[in-house]
């Protein structure tokens, strides 16, 4: 049987994506805004888990591995040509190569940390999410985006920041970081609830609804859609 991708999975699975990428990208800045300090990644990285969410919902988990597994290897893939553009010889005569390395020519620990981090966040966010939909009916969508969003970005920074800047600054400054991104990106995904609701309203209409009853949450059956 031939599988179909409607044009909104479609959509939101190259969003994610972008989503993902491009947070990898402002992560090589540090924000310091009224006193608190963030990665850049910050403004567009809890994006990410808002459509993971919407995926699970109307799609469920197996779709939802899907979509995760494809913005895993996009990433990669991203880093991977971005170090090997650092490591060609760039012309004598073009003065952005300083720039250009500190971008894309992430300390092979970061993206170690990033990749891992992104797996476990997103995974615990959607296994969460679709089993708090069963064991509910389909109820209380919002304490179930939010829940499952905190079990996700508590993860990812639990696992994120300790692989990546672990002994290159305090204790207390580490446990500080995470605990701000923990915070500022949940707090992101109530502010911006009242749209993810009506998004995953309108689109159920088209698709309809799923319930993941009797399927397997192993993250390695790519192919079980």
């Amino acid at each position: 049987m031939t599988q179909k991708v409607s044009l909104p999975f479609m959509l939101l699975g190259i969003l994610f994506n972008v989503c993902l990428i491009t947070s990898n990208l402002l992560e090589t800045k540090v924000l310091d805004i009224f006193g608190l300090t963030m990665t850049a990644g910050l403004l567009v990285f809890p994006i990410s888990y808002i459509i993971n969410d919407c995926l699970v919902e109307v799609w469920g988990f197996r779709k939802a591995r899907l979509v995760i597994w494809t913005g895993f290897a996009m990433n990669f893939f991203v880093v991977s040509i971005g170090q090997m553009a650092v490591w060609l010889p760039a012309a004598s005569y073009w003065e952005g190569a300083a720039g250009f390395n500190f971008v894309f020519g992430m300390a092979p620990r970061i993206t170690a940390a990033s990749l891992a981090a992104f797996l476990v966040g997103s995974f615990l966010n959607a296994y969460v999410m679709s089993r708090m939909k069963v064991a509910s009916g389909g109820k209380h969508f919002s304490l179930r985006a939010i829940v499952s969003t905190l079990a996700g970005e508590t993860a990812d920074s639990l696992i994120f920041f300790p692989l990546a800047f672990g002994g290159t600054m305090s204790v207390p400054e580490l446990l500080r970081l995470m605990v701000v991104q923990i915070i500022l990106k949940s707090a992101y995904e109530v502010i911006i609830l009242p749209i993810t609701i009506r998004v995953v309203k309108s689109i159920k209409k088209v698709e309809g609804d799923v319930y993941d009853e009797r399927i397997s949450y192993n993250i390695w059956k790519i192919k079980d859609l």
